[in-house]
């Protein structure tokens, strides 16, 4: 039995399903519609969400209870109940590779931003909430035209664990306090319910007063549902003999505490997420989907409120590919008992009346995961009468693609964009002085890659080579190969032909999306085929330094190119998103000054030795192990995190910060290491375990560090400043180094502003033990801003 052809099917059937009632009208259908069906207690505004939804549950039969557990939920047509949707995505902006979302309407386009990854690299707060809330109100505005639902899944908050990983580029990055904020940012711009007036877009600060932004809404009603995704230790497509079906994601209690689980913990936490998703994989030997400990952590300690899915067909996996149960009743039965509300496809549909039957699962917990689901909806507002009289109802085709969203989605491709190399001072180029250009590279003149995965159906099509093409007229372009896999070098003679003749060239290499995407890994880092040969190449017979334009959301390694005398600069582009290459041609004319960080390490060839099939965080030199990521990664890189150039330059000064801080007041007198410090003096306690900390202690210790940031240039321009903290190593496993803090900040030409890091000790101090417990090291701990380092005794 082909099991992934069965899962593909399953999936289609779904579609399928889904299509037949999503255009059926030019506006949502929704329930309680009068004057037959809005006299039911659920219909009740006056009532609670609680009290509606048990009301709700209370009416419906077995079978009408089993239909919405799919996503594609069964109609109740006694109840006036119609059929509804729940997969849409909205990673980057709308797009229609779930059913829940379809251009085939009178909404046609939505704004493509660039994928998350490039985002990331901006490390702003406030540019990542405002694209949220841009892609929302697109959103609800295809909802009121019938072509959207209301719950979408976004964002993928997995770490970019591994280079080779197709899926990375979805993420925020490697390191778990951006990641962290990224969605809870992202997800706060989606959801939360904004003031009538639609607020205008203002990204170019950091730090936005969050009154201004939404309405203070304590009913928790929702604008719309976001969904944290993939629950957890998910980040391998298809490597070796592993699939993202069948892998077992073997992580230590240390890893999971302070690496795989943060980005969920505060997405629900802070986000305040109304959505789920586990993933297709085990962790440590149970399935994500199937395991009650994890999913049920997220409730109760985490206080989840929302639901939970399955990815789609993760519930089959669990019989189907991993094996776990002896049958499908006994998958479903799992599911439901471990938390999941909800399967993407229709096995529960199709295997949860059997269950019932066997005795495998109780119909009580089917109506707990109805709760959850109806819950959500409810808060939606979709059980509130006719959407086009609600607080959205007058969205529609005017509020996508406009001319707000777009300048946004161009403003995150500035942001974004990183200069890797600038030797010579090559960029920016003065436009009035170069009389020709020469692009070439197979993505130069493409525009299906430039989102990346989850890309919709963009508002406008333009290509690097056309938005160039603005700036000097005089531009010509070969492909040099005929696409990105760059078998053969035959087109690479007209490249040449073309760079021989130009003022300048610039050669666009890298990856797309037939190197990483969904279901597929890498196997290399270095440029694909004979990209590298192309690129040397031109570089020979260029008059001045060619300057290299990398695509991809994964790293490659690049070390000829940022050796080579040749190549004068090196720009990172990512996936840009429909303004990309508006964004680029500002870059390399000086119209824009860049300032974006890479929020990933970028390894060399040699990495791909290592497992990806290793989920271990932490090297190992007695196994040759290096570690991953900035935090723990111990061998040579190409590019490290962090790393981005700009045409201007910024000088620091540290202007308070603490040199001691007690941890005392942590502990209450009777806990286990006050009554050990005591009795043994302090050199005995090397640190303190969080666990034994008195509830709101923390916050108490919070302090600030200030720092004034001049800009010593001549050119204004926007800057990331990153406090990292290198801790005492008073226990295995302690971070190289790590990110507390980061903030951006727009600097005019020979001026000075400063800037405050708010730095919670608990939080950005502390890691975790070998046994997955939080703890702080005393001791000094190195707080480096740039080159500047300050000295913190952590004492008790």
């Amino acid at each position: 039995m082909n099991h992934q052809l069965t899962l593909i099917s399953l999936v289609f059937f779904t579609s399928a399903i889904a299509e037949t009632f999503k255009n059926l009208d030019s506006h949502p259908q929704f329930p309680c519609k009068p004057p037959h069906f809005s006299s039911y207690p659920f219909c009740n505004v006056s009532l609670s969400i609680k009290q509606r939804a048990i009301s709700l549950v209370s009416l419906l039969t077995l079978p009408e209870k089993i239909g919405q557990l799919s996503t594609t939920a069964a109609s109740v047509p006694r109840l006036g109940i119609p059929p509804y949707e729940w997969w849409s995505e909205s990673l980057h902006g709308l797009a229609d590779n779930g059913p829940g979302v379809s251009f085939n309407g009178s909404i046609s386009a939505a704004t493509s931003f660039p994928q998350v990854i490039v985002s990331a690299a901006s490390f702003n707060r406030t540019l990542w909430y405002e694209i949220g809330s841009a892609v929302a109100v697109e959103a609800r505005a295809m909802y009121n035209g019938g072509q959207a639902g209301l719950t979408f899944w976004a964002p993928n908050i997995n770490l970019f664990r591994d280079p080779r990983w197709g899926r990375g580029q979805e993420t925020p990055g490697e390191d778990p306090k951006v990641v962290s904020e990224y969605g809870v940012e992202f997800v706060r711009g989606f959801q939360e319910k904004k003031k009538r007036k639609v607020l205008k877009t203002r990204f170019g600060s950091d730090n936005v007063d969050d009154d201004a932004r939404y309405d203070d809404d304590a009913d928790g009603k929702l604008m719309l549902s976001a969904c944290c995704k993939h629950f957890t230790a998910y980040d391998l497509e298809k490597w070796g003999n592993f699939t993202r079906y069948d892998f077992n994601a073997v992580v230590t209690e240390q890893d999971m505490e302070d690496t795989y689980q943060p980005p969920f913990e505060t997405c629900i936490k802070d986000g305040k997420a109304s959505c789920l998703m586990c993933s297709y994989n085990a962790v440590n030997g149970v399935p994500a989907c199937a395991q009650g400990d994890l999913l049920q952590k997220a409730r109760v300690e985490w206080g989840f409120d929302g639901y939970i899915t399955s990815d789609c067909d993760a519930v089959a996996t669990i019989f189907e590919y991993q094996g776990y149960t002896k049958s499908p009743e006994e998958a479903v039965a799992d599911a439901i008992k471990a938390g999941v509300d909800i399967n993407c496809g229709t096995y529960m549909l199709r295997n949860t009346q059997s269950a019932i039957e066997q005795g495998k699962v109780s119909e009580e917990l089917v109506d707990r995961a109805l709760l959850n689901l109806f819950a959500v909806q409810l808060r939606l507002g979709l059980f509130d009468g006719d959407p086009r009289g609600g607080h959205y109802g007058k969205l529609g085709s005017n509020d996508i693609c406009s001319s707000d969203h777009r300048k946004l989605a161009l403003e995150a491709a500035r942001q974004g964009i990183v200069l890797l190399k600038n030797d010579y001072k090559l960029l920016p180029l003065n436009k009035n002085h170069v009389s020709s250009l020469a692009i070439v590279g197979p993505m130069a003149n493409n525009i299906s890659n430039m989102g990346g995965t989850y890309t919709g159906k963009p508002c406008q099509r333009k290509t690097l080579f056309t938005e160039l093409l603005e700036y000097v007229k005089k531009t010509s372009y070969a492909s040099g190969c005929s696409d990105v896999s760059c078998v053969s070098d035959t087109g690479f003679g007209e490249a040449v032909a073309i760079a021989k003749g130009a003022d300048f060239v610039i050669v666009v290499a890298g990856l797309d999306l037939s190197q990483e995407t969904e279901d597929k890994d890498r196997f290399s880092l270095s440029l694909p085929g004979k990209q590298k040969d192309l690129v040397s190449s031109v570089a020979a017979v260029s008059k001045k330094p060619v300057i290299l334009v990398l695509t991809g959301g994964g790293p490659v390694d690049v070390t000829f190119a940022k050796t080579d005398p040749r190549i004068g600069s090196i720009i990172w582009i990512g996936y840009p998103g429909e303004t990309g290459g508006q964004a680029l041609a500002e870059i390399i004319f000086g119209d824009f000054n860049p300032g974006g960080r890479l929020p990933i390490t970028w390894y060399p060839e040699s990495f791909a030795d290592v497992p990806m099939s290793d989920m271990h965080m932490r090297a190992d030199s007695s196994r040759g192990y290096p570690g991953r990521t900035y935090r723990f990664y111990t061998g040579p890189q190409v590019y490290s995190f962090g790393t981005g150039l700009s045409y201007t330059k910024f000088d620091y000064k540290i202007i308070s910060a603490p040199i001691r801080l007690s941890l005392s007041e942590l502990l209450p007198q009777q806990s286990s290491h006050k009554k050990q410090l005591l009795q043994h003096g302090e050199e005995q306690l090397q640190y303190i375990q969080l666990d034994d900390v008195m509830v709101n202690s923390c916050e108490s210790l919070r302090f600030n560090v200030r720092v004034n940031v001049r800009n010593t240039g001549e050119i204004d321009g926007s800057h990331v400043l990153m406090l990292f903290s290198k801790m005492a190593r008073v226990l295995s496993g302690v971070p190289e180094k790590q990110l507390i803090g980061f903030d951006r900040v727009h600097i005019r030409s020979n001026e000075m502003m400063e800037t405050v890091f708010v730095i919670d000790p608990c939080k950005y101090l502390s890691v975790a033990n070998d046994v997955g417990k939080r703890v702080i090291p005393l001791g000094i701990h190195a707080l480096f801003l740039g080159d500047l380092q300050h000295s913190l005794s952590v004492e008790f």
